[in-house]
């Protein structure tokens, strides 16, 4: 029997600002950059309306080193770490002894012991618990991160399985850098944290979610330069390429057609799609060149409207809203849970609700 998703929580930072307080801050940094004032249109066409930020918008404002940040995003990822992971033990009237493994996934900040350590302990969760940390999948941690969980909690030992995704992008910020790939990354990037957990339930009684049936994973060949970090003395430096739109559409297009076909699948099997919305272009792609339906791509564009592009947990707030805020999918049908990040790749996981 294949695992369940038997809740999904999130968290975000206290912090909450406007799409329109984030351009005039940004009208302000960006202020040498050579056509700014046709750039700044971004922040009207990414489809966000607010986000959330570990730090009040002003400390964006002053220039911070790689370890003060990292500090910052060590605190912050912890607190949103446990809140999120508590709210989905409750929800899956679950214990923290309960729990045999946990996958913590991030690429924001980088901490050793990892993040999990920390976690597992503050959670009160076994000392024996199996520790897996995930760093560097970007944006595609949230469906690699959930794959790697459902292997975890299938292998027999009927061991409830804790994934926990958190990024705090905002942190990465680099106050000197005027490229134009920081601006676009200052109009849609985003913190929080989800947490997931998997196991087989002890009753179908309750409403829960999906089965995972498997994963998939495909890597778009030299395409190193198209999404990452370079490291910078002010600490993690963005890398973003404004061909991510047209690969949708081109070559990962076919990527993901293949790894739906390895499971014996194409995109008119898929009922339900849950992706993670990269930006508005990235999901008008999926629409064009996955033919993805309007009510998948819905909540898509909601989460992405009020929350903005948090990497990794974003497509774990796309499944939470499927699972709590909109009608449920038909019992058996199949859902793809998709996410791109840097590799270039395409991250999937089938699902069968």
């Amino acid at each position: 029997m294949h695992p369940r998703i038997l809740s999904v929580a999130t968290a975000n930072p206290p912090y909450k600002v406007g799409q329109p307080e984030a351009r005039a801050l940004a009208q302000v940094l960006f202020e040498r950059l050579e056509g700014l004032k046709r750039l700044l249109s971004v922040f009207e066409n990414t489809g966000i309306e607010s986000r959330y930020l570990a730090a009040p918008l002003e400390w964006f404002a002053q220039p911070h080193g790689f370890s003060e940040k990292n500090q910052l995003w060590f605190e912050s990822a912890l607190v949103l770490s446990e809140k999120a992971s508590r709210e989905a033990l409750a929800l899956a009237g679950l214990e923290p002894r309960q729990i045999g493994a946990v996958v913590l996934v991030t690429t924001t900040g980088i901490a050793t012991p990892s993040l999990e350590a920390y976690l597992a302990q503050r959670l009160g969760l076994p000392l024996s618990v199996v520790r897996l940390p995930l760093w560097g999948l970007g944006c595609a941690g949230g469906a690699a991160g959930l794959a790697r969980a459902a292997e975890l909690a299938g292998q027999g030992s009927g061991q409830y399985v804790l994934l926990v995704a958190v990024e705090l992008c905002s942190l990465t910020f680099v106050r000197g850098d005027l490229s134009k790939s920081n601006l676009v990354a200052t109009s849609l990037f985003a913190d929080g944290a989800a947490a997931v957990v998997l196991g087989h339930p002890a009753s179908l009684d309750s409403p829960i979610g999906p089965a995972i049936l498997s994963g998939f994973s495909r890597l778009l060949p030299n395409s190193y330069d198209v999404m990452g970090w370079d490291v910078s003395p002010e600490g993690l430096q963005v890398r973003f390429a404004q061909s991510i739109p047209a690969l949708v559409q081109g070559e990962l297009g076919n990527l993901i057609r293949d790894g739906l076909a390895g499971h014996g699948l194409s995109a008119g099997d898929i009922q339900t799609w849950t992706l993670h919305p990269g930006g508005v272009k990235v999901l008008e792609a999926y629409r064009s060149g996955m033919a993805v339906d309007e009510k998948s791509l819905e909540a898509s564009f909601c989460v992405l409207k009020k929350f903005g592009n948090m990497s990794s947990p974003t497509v774990l707030f796309v499944l939470a809203r499927q699972m709590y805020q909109l009608e449920r999918p038909p019992a058996g049908s199949k859902g793809v849970l998709l996410a791109l990040g840097p590799g270039f790749a395409a991250e999937g996981v089938v699902l069968e609700w």
